[in-house]
């Protein structure tokens, strides 16, 4: 007989090889079970009527554990930060390697990382530095951009979302990825400008496009780029992988 799926905190573990990790979460809007492979990063999750027997679900997920291997699989692997390695950076690729600063810094092809002995900070200084970069970057282009509009911004918040790149809420707040510092510039301006024009029509309508064409006029281009690289962005992993992530 196949090992038991163990539970463990709203996580489901599969035993290997290779060991898996579901996510379970209930939602109140679910009508069936829906059991989904993020292809950004992997993570799996079921997510469970309220009501729906757990019992049930972990029955569910052992009849779909070969599906879920298949698109495990097939997930392209995330780069772990480390001297050696590439990364974009507002467009261009950057090799990683390890410098006498404390501090991170762009220099010519390299960006150079503070000096890292047990391998564990690079991660989180590489992110620190990134968000730093995407605000200095962003909060300059929202300003161009409500200017234009003639209608102001809320708040300006960043985040590490996966399934969107900007949002705008609708009493005037946005938020971006601080992943979009990484793609070229011209792609993060789209965005703001994106985000933008939503504050002055909530949806995407033909008035929604037309106002981000005044605003930017060749969005085209660079919303094309974000459809065809923008998994590149989220491939990079600068913190271990939290419980509940599979790969």
């Amino acid at each position: 007989m196949p090992e038991p799926v163990i539970l463990r905190e709203n996580v489901a573990h599969l035993p290997g090889p290779p060991a898996l990790c579901v996510a379970l979460r209930r939602s109140a809007r679910a009508r069936r079970l829906s059991l989904r492979v993020s292809g950004l990063d992997g993570r799996a999750t079921l997510t469970l009527p309220q009501r729906f027997p757990m019992a049930d679900a972990l029955a569910f997920l052992r009849e779909k554990e070969g599906w879920l291997r298949r698109a495990l699989a097939q997930v392209p692997d995330r780069q772990v930060m480390a001297p050696g390695a590439k990364i974009l950076l507002q467009g261009r690729v950057l090799r990683l390697e390890a410098g006498s600063d404390r501090r991170v810094r762009a220099e010519g092809g390299t960006l150079l990382v503070p000096a890292d002995p047990d391998g564990t900070r690079t991660g989180p200084r590489l992110e620190a530095f990134l968000k730093t970069s995407a605000r200095a970057a962003l909060l300059p282009a929202v300003d161009r951009y409500t200017e234009r509009l003639g209608r102001p911004a809320r708040a300006v918040t960043l985040r590490d979302t996966r399934s969107r790149w900007g949002s705008c809420t609708a009493d005037g707040r946005l938020m971006f990825s601080w992943r979009l510092i990484m793609a070229p510039p011209e792609v993060l301006d789209y965005v703001a400008a994106h985000e933008v024009a939503h504050l002055a029509h909530m949806d995407h309508s033909r008035a929604f496009w037309d106002c981000v064409g005044r605003l930017m006029p060749d969005y085209g281009a660079h919303r094309g780029w974000l459809r065809a690289h923008g998994a590149q962005l989220h491939g990079y992993q600068f913190r271990a992988r939290a419980p509940g992530d599979s790969g």
